[in-house]
């Protein structure tokens, strides 16, 4: 995995990116946690894994082992289990909340469990109060004691059930749990439903009520689809496939929480009802309904209608939703959707300089789309997986999706007022393989595309003012969020998140000069309007910091000089700033004081220009350099 800079590390914190640990409880017959110690930081969680016997996780003082905290503390529940190699389907997960001493014992009396050594500590000094002074304590300790409700409390407690996993059934089907478990329904390949029943109609939804997760159709064996529904009291809960082509339910694919272990409502004769239940078995139209439906941690509010289309990301760069549509799934990953309200009003033509602008953006955003979609593909599950973690990971999916849901504002617009837009291009994607084709410059590629978008954001915002007043509003509302991703990124380059006090704006014609050169192979069709014929590429040769600050001072790059005439570095800092300074015949120029974080520069033949007409003036560029010290 690759190593985190800095300053990310910093902002894992607080992203979450916490460590995930494993505690077996009673593995192998022991009387025993393992690992008995466990050396977290805040954020952490710790999952705690049962094995045979019946054990518990509960949290006690250091002075008085074996008996429950006087004040807060967890407890598991006791979770019965009959193997000791294979672990029960229960899980209790904890939090770390700081890096205090925790002590944990099992508070089964039968054995003396805790008495016997069975004790756990989170953080224990190496001196003084250690685990081994703790577990001397713990033998003379009073028999050890429980919460008297036998619930869990202080983390979270969740039976992991497996939908379709071996077959039509759920493992496991039939379990006794406790009030405030949480179950987890983990789907497998095929398309399942759980959806809860009654005894008397299996096969049927739940009147007034129940909980469904709607049809999960999947052919991948970890699609990290998950329906969760909490356990509220100890009724028994009943619960059925309702999926219609085989006959799921009444093939057996059916269970129950909490069901009477003897007399004529037991598991056994659920199933059997089930059996002899007329085809065909129904669903709720909506969904989810009574619990929560997840992809990959990103909660799903709803389905429209009660189908989980599982999207394939390269999916979504192609298809182009109409003018109010949102794909819940990517909803739930991006945590938004698209404008909402236009307040299209009167408005019943969208100016020329408006409809090229929304063109060479959806341009635009269909180059970020494709690259932070095939980027994702390859950090997930390709030849990059691994690289970073699952939180940075998650980062660049979100990313994607709210890039899904930026693009849709110019897609909207142009849909609305009949203008064309332009077609998916193909991209100059570093050979699969190569010494290019790594996770590093991915990154930085990403990075310049998001800083190239919100320069073109900035510029368009400013003129739709008084073009299109309706319009700045709606593509505004984006700045910030690219404005965060670069943030991110920056920290993942060992750079300061906001340095700048300024966003960098950049015309339309530098914009698409940049995106024809680096980015663009081809395109099926041309129903962009060109803006100009692209700059030369900008080659930057050469570098040169202040040691003491760290600043940018001199840059050098590789121009043919054919003419006398002189020529000069343009630098694009934030909000408009232009500055100028003289390039030598050697291509070197000294970076002008006073500017910040990333910043654009191009050659020009002229000084003094605005940003307005800069491009006039332009011989080669732009391209983005970092000027502040990390």
């Amino acid at each position: 995995m690759k190593p985190a800079s800095a300053a990310l590390t910093l902002l894992l914190a607080g992203l979450g990116d916490a460590a995930s640990w494993d505690v077996t409880v009673g593995k192998g017959g022991k009387l025993k946690f393992d690992p008995e110690t466990v050396a977290a930081r805040t954020g952490d969680t710790i999952t705690y894994h049962f094995f045979s016997k019946n054990h518990t996780v509960t949290q006690s003082s250091f002075d008085k082992p074996c008996q429950l905290l006087d004040k807060g503390g967890f407890f598991s529940g006791f979770t019965p289990t009959a193997s000791d190699s294979v672990e029960a389907p229960t899980t209790f997960t904890i939090t770390i909340n700081d890096t205090k001493p925790v002590w944990v014992y099992c508070s089964q009396t039968t054995g003396n469990h805790c008495q016997s050594g069975m004790v756990h500590a989170i953080n224990a000094p190496t001196m003084g109060n250690t685990l081994d002074a703790y577990k001397e304590k713990a033998k003379g300790a009073p028999t050890s004691a429980a919460p008297a409700n036998g619930l869990p409390v202080g983390g979270t407690r969740v039976l992991h059930v497996d939908v379709g996993l071996n077959g039509l059934t759920f493992t496991p089907n039939n379990v006794t749990e406790l009030p405030g478990t949480v179950v987890e329904f983990n789907f497998n390949p095929k398309n399942h439903s759980v959806v809860q029943s009654s005894f008397d109609k299996p096969c049927q939804p739940l009147d007034g009520g129940g909980f469904s997760s709607g049809f999960i159709p999947t052919s991948s064996p970890k699609p990290g689809v998950q329906f969760q529904v909490v356990i509220n009291d100890t009724k028994p809960i009943w619960y059925y496939c309702a999926q219609t082509t085989g006959n799921h339910c009444q093939s057996g694919m059916v269970g129950s929480i909490n069901a009477a272990l003897t007399g004529d409502k037991t598991f056994d004769a659920f199933k059997v009802v089930a059996s002899k239940a007329s085809p065909p078995s129904t669903i709720p139209p909506h969904a989810p309904l009574g619990g929560s439906l997840s992809v990959n941690g990103s909660l799903i509010a709803s389905l429209n209608g009660s189908v989980l289309a599982l999207p394939a990301w390269k999916d979504y760069v192609s298809q182009i939703p109409k003018p109010g549509q949102n794909d819940q799934w990517m909803m739930g990953v991006a945590g938004g959707g698209a404008i909402a309200n236009y307040n299209w009003g009167n408005n019943k033509t969208l100016s020329d300089d408006a409809t090229r602008r929304l063109q060479l953006l959806h341009y635009m955003d269909n180059a970020l789309l494709v690259y932070l979609t095939t980027g994702v593909g390859k950090l997930t599950g390709g030849a990059w997986a691994g690289v970073y973690p699952e939180t940075i990971v998650g980062l660049f999916r979100s990313m994607g999706a709210q890039a899904y849901f930026h693009r849709s504002t110019a897609s909207d617009v142009l849909q609305h007022f009949n203008k064309p837009m332009p077609d998916v291009c193909e991209f100059n994607w570093p050979r699969s393989g190569s010494d290019d084709d790594n996770a590093d410059n991915y990154v930085q590629a990403v990075l310049t595309l998001i800083m190239l978008e919100i320069g073109l954001l900035l510029d368009t915002v400013t003129t739709a003012a008084s073009t299109d007043p309706w319009l700045a509003p709606c593509l505004a509302s984006a700045i910030g969020a690219k404005s965060r991703m670069a943030g991110v990124i920056g920290l993942m380059r060992n750079h300061t998140a906001v340095p700048a006090p300024r966003e960098v704006a950049l015309s339309p014609n530098l914009v698409y000069s940049y995106l024809q050169k680096k980015y663009i192979r081809s395109c099926p069709s041309e129903t962009l309007q060109s803006w100009n014929t692209p700059l030369p590429p900008l080659n930057i040769t050469g570098r040169v910091n202040n040691p003491a600050t760290g600043l940018l001072t001199t840059i050098q790059v590789s121009l043919e000089q054919s003419d006398k005439q002189p020529y000069y570095l343009a630098f694009l800092g934030p909000w408009g700033q232009v500055l100028y300074s003289p390039l030598s015949k050697d291509g070197v120029a000294e970076v002008p004081r006073d500017l910040y974080a990333y910043v654009w520069v191009v050659v020009t033949h002229e000084k003094d220009m605005t940003l307005r007409n800069l491009f006039s003036s332009s011989v080669a560029g732009p391209e983005m350099i970092w000027v502040s010290k990390p």
